[in-house]
């Protein structure tokens, strides 16, 4: 068993596979939390230690809803403004 970010426990015999890198940390962060809020288990790798971090942030999920995963990634931020459909 694995933990993620949010302390809870992931099997680890669940293939896991890349769903994006993101450059900087918060964005990294945002992504995840996402992910997590449509209950998407993640794994993130390069977050870095200490009062610098930097770096690019991969984010891994398991195999089975990497395309859920992709396209909730990909999926433009609803607007505030946007009126609604129907």
């Amino acid at each position: 068993m694995v933990r993620n970010g949010r302390d809870e426990i992931i099997d680890a015999r669940s293939r896991f596979v890349l769903a994006t890198t993101l450059p900087t940390i918060p964005e990294g962060l945002l992504a995840r939390g996402l992910l997590q809020a449509e209950g998407i288990p993640v794994l993130t790798k390069g977050e870095g230690e200490g009062p610098y971090r930097m770096g690019p942030v991969e984010l891994w999920v398991p195999e089975g809803l990497e395309v859920q995963a992709r396209l909730l990634l990909e999926a433009p931020p609803a607007s505030e403004d946007a009126e609604p459909v129907g």
